[in-house]
């Protein structure tokens, strides 16, 4: 699969969109990441209003036989979760880059986020990331590189 030019990826597998008006971001998993836990059977998100940290839990994705935390790549309010996927978890393996997504969030910072700083990683760095390295989900080997 690509990885869509218009993402930030972490090394802790989210993606962030930052949505048309500049103050808010969509986020999901990679596909990378569903890959890797398989047939994802229900999603744990946080409530609308609730306000997280840069790098904080926020949820978690349950596959058949693992379950693995979501982390928050940027700080602010949640304005949207994906109420879908109660439903149709398996959206997120289907199509994460579109249906899959999991939350809206209303950005605190995002200058200062782990998404727009020296940590972030380009499409075509996580592309050959994921090629290169011999990955394990959850907080992976990989260290991410100052962005060309």
């Amino acid at each position: 699969m690509a990885y869509p030019a218009d993402l930030r990826y972490t090394r802790d597998h989210e993606w962030v969109r930052l949505d048309a008006d500049g103050q808010t971001a969509t986020i999901g998993i990679t596909d990378f990441a569903q890959g890797e836990l398989g047939d994802i059977v229900y999603v744990t998100m946080p409530t609308v209003g609730a306000t997280f940290a840069a790098e904080e839990t926020f949820g978690d994705v349950e596959a058949v036989k693992t379950v693995s935390d979501l982390f928050m790549p940027v700080s602010g309010t949640i304005v949207a979760v994906n109420e879908s996927l109660n439903d149709a978890p398996e959206a997120v393996n289907t199509d994460p880059y579109g249906d899959g997504w999991l939350v809206k969030i209303s950005l605190a910072d995002w200058r200062n986020s782990t998404a727009c700083s020296r940590q972030k990683i380009t499409p075509r760095m996580w592309g050959e990331a994921v090629r290169s390295v011999g990955w394990e989900f959850g907080r992976a080997r990989f260290l991410a590189r100052e962005a060309p």
